[in-house]
């Protein structure tokens, strides 16, 4: 037992690890001098109670510690005291209602790591569903490394990693997802891992890495870890639920919390000791880290560890204890000595990123397969538009050109310009996924908003044009329109652009309602209310002039395309026999009349006003990606009064 706690018998394995050469003493002692030396002192997080009871909740009180490079702190505590939270502190992940006090400091100073110099894997896996192990990697790598690194280089690193997390036999096996069978947890699990340690990091903040994994599983995937933090100098903080006694004999330095307050802040091996001293000894033949979560679990009220005292006051005597001890002082002395120390990161991050053409082309072929292999993205909603306008062809079958064909020919465009678009909101769990893939990767600085908007664009644009012509095809041939190939043209682009639009605004809507039942009500109202306002169940000199004529009536985009696809139909086109009125209705006297379309402008110009509003959609999208990233994590800080 004594072998597996202590910590300097593990650390002198063999450290040969990816196929290089082992780093010497002097190497491994430049590499640590130009690591991340994070600090934090007297750290506090509190969030705003929402149970009616309490003004806010303490979530930390006073967290004091350091990390050092080529060493592992681990953070261990019982579910709710705080773990994710001091990673989340350390990291700059709360949220802005989130209040906290206290210094965090890298190398003595406040800075914010650039990219590549931190990584954060948090504890749900994040990951596109579609692809397999290697695709996962692969392109995470060419998004990850620096452009300067040649591709053959870049996919050897991801192979290496993958072989070392113990996913080889699973590299051509998707992730899976939707009900489809893939990876296990721990599968993914690692899976996640091997993404966050691409680049080498300076400091890495896992988040459960070992959670869904078997012991041995656990065992290798650290003692992985290990080795690469000593090799490349990294500073790595893991939150570990409950480790075996093999994984915790690889930690360097222990934090134990309990209900936000630390228990024991300093050399694992040590632990025992602290905890025998305070009259809670550690019984032979048991794992320490078992022992440690038994005695400072405040979830239930067995007393089998604790003699007689409650668990609250068991805290609050170790806790005190601890602050009083010789080590809490040598962890304030071991502060104080690291921000006297001269040195910083010497990386020029400026180099080590991607190009913005690089991570354009990346992207986007992700996305196209992303969008090919998912059923639900485009493929299912192919076959209900299909099944649609096969419907809509034989309700309004070859109308012929008499005057009884008027309504059935209104009736048919509104349909197509409004009720069809609007299923476009069936791809919106899609945008979900995709959003949260995105989300996870931007805040660890994969790649720029502007790339993932431009890729999303361009990786859909096929797909849509393909959704738009096979129906379109099947609708307009079935119903016997205009007969000419500018009107079919012009007819094909405008649902293909108004489908562009819907696409838009459902990713923008995705961003704010990250839900997948409000997201999609909060789209079909959207676009329930501009239908509502786009001139045809109410004709616009009709419109109530306050909010339903202005802004609605100009703001609808279902006003454009409907107006568009009138001027289409209906110029050039007469009917017969009015009833006994002049001989013939042309198509002029239609649209000024009775629709009240405006006919100051051609209709190319109302399919170039859908194809404006797609791109300042796009704007919008990027604008509104980047003002709520600062406040996404509020959705997380709502739950840490209960993580």
């Amino acid at each position: 037992m004594g072998g597996l706690i202590h910590n300097n018998e593990i650390c002198s394995e063999p450290e040969g690890t990816w196929g290089e050469e082992m780093v010497d003493s002097e190497s491994l002692m430049t590499k640590q001098r130009s690591g991340a030396h994070l600090t934090w002192n007297e750290l506090r997080v509190s969030v705003s109670s929402y149970n009616g009871r309490d003004a806010c909740k303490t979530i930390l009180f006073g967290s004091t510690g350091f990390a050092k490079p080529g060493e592992i702190v681990a953070i261990l505590g019982p579910s709710g005291c705080g773990k994710s939270t001091l990673l989340d502190s350390l990291g700059g992940r709360l949220a802005s209602n989130v209040r906290n006090s206290g210094d965090v400091l890298i190398n003595g100073r406040k800075l914010r790591l650039a990219f590549g110099t931190m990584a954060y894997m948090t504890q749900e896996p994040v990951l596109t569903w579609t692809l397999t192990v290697k695709e996962t990697v692969y392109y995470s790598a060419e998004l990850q490394l620096r452009n300067s690194m040649p591709r053959s280089l870049k996919r050897e690193r991801a192979d290496r990693i993958i072989r070392d997390m113990g996913l080889k036999d699973s590299m051509n096996t998707r992730i899976g997802g939707w009900g489809v069978k893939g990876l296990s947890g721990g599968q993914k699990r690692r899976l996640s891992v091997c993404l966050e340690l691409l680049t080498h990091p300076k400091l890495l903040l896992l988040d459960e890495p070992t959670s869904g994994l078997d012991s041995a599983a656990s065992y290798y995937v650290m003692n992985q870890i290990v080795k690469l933090t000593r090799q490349y100098g990294m500073t790595v903080l893991a939150a570990i639920h409950q480790p075996s006694s093999h994984v915790f004999g690889l930690f360097n330095i222990l934090c134990l919390l309990s209900s936000g307050k630390t228990i024991y802040f300093g050399p694992a091996f040590s632990a025992n000791k602290f905890f025998a001293a305070n009259g809670f000894p550690c019984p032979d033949l048991q794992n320490p880290a078992d022992h440690f979560l038994l005695t400072i679990n405040t979830d239930f009220d067995e007393n089998h560890v604790r003699g007689h005292l409650a668990v609250e006051k068991v805290v609050d005597l170790l806790s005190e204890s601890y602050m009083s001890s010789e080590i809490y002082m040598d962890v304030k002395s071991e502060i104080a000595s690291i921000c006297r120390q001269e040195g910083g990161l010497n990386e020029n991050v400026k180099n080590m990123k991607a190009s913005f053409i690089t991570q354009c082309q990346v992207l986007v072929k992700r996305s196209f397969i992303n969008m090919y292999r998912d059923i639900g993205y485009y493929w299912l909603r192919l076959g209900i538009y299909i099944a649609l306008c096969f419907a809509v062809g034989t309700v309004f079958y070859d109308l012929g050109s008499g005057f009884s064909s008027l309504n059935a020919r209104i009736s048919m465009l509104v349909f197509v310009s409004s009720f069809l678009t609007i299923l476009s909101i069936g791809g919106f769990p899609s945008f979900i996924e995709e959003m949260k893939v995105f989300e996870w990767e931007r805040l660890n600085g994969h790649y720029g908003v502007g790339s993932f908007v431009i890729s999303h664009a361009i990786s859909s644009t096929p797909y849509l044009a393909l959704i738009s012509l096979v129906p379109g095809v099947i609708a307009y041939s079935l119903v016997g329109l205009q007969r000419e190939c500018e009107q079919f043209i012009y007819f094909v682009s405008m649902i293909f652009a108004s489908m562009l639009l819907v696409e838009c605004l459902m990713m923008i809507v995705a961003t704010i309602v990250p839900n997948l039942l409000m997201g999609i009500i909060v789209g079909a109202g959207i676009q329930g209310l501009m239908i509502l306002s786009a001139g045809f169940f109410r004709l616009p000199d009709d419109l109530p002039k306050v909010l339903w004529r202005y802004p609605m009536y100009y703001v609808s985009f279902h006003r454009y395309g409907l107006q568009g696809l009138y001027k289409n139909e209906f110029q050039g086109l007469k009917f017969p026999e009015y009833l006994g009125g002049p001989p013939t209705l042309n198509g002029d006297m239609i649209l000024t009349g009775l629709l009240q379309v405006e006919m100051g402008y051609s209709k190319w110009i109302n399919l170039g006003i859908i194809f404006g509003m797609v791109f300042i959609y796009r704007v919008m999208l990027i604008f509104i990606i980047k003002t709520t990233e600062r406040v996404k994590p509020i959705v997380r800080a709502l739950l840490l009064s209960t993580n």
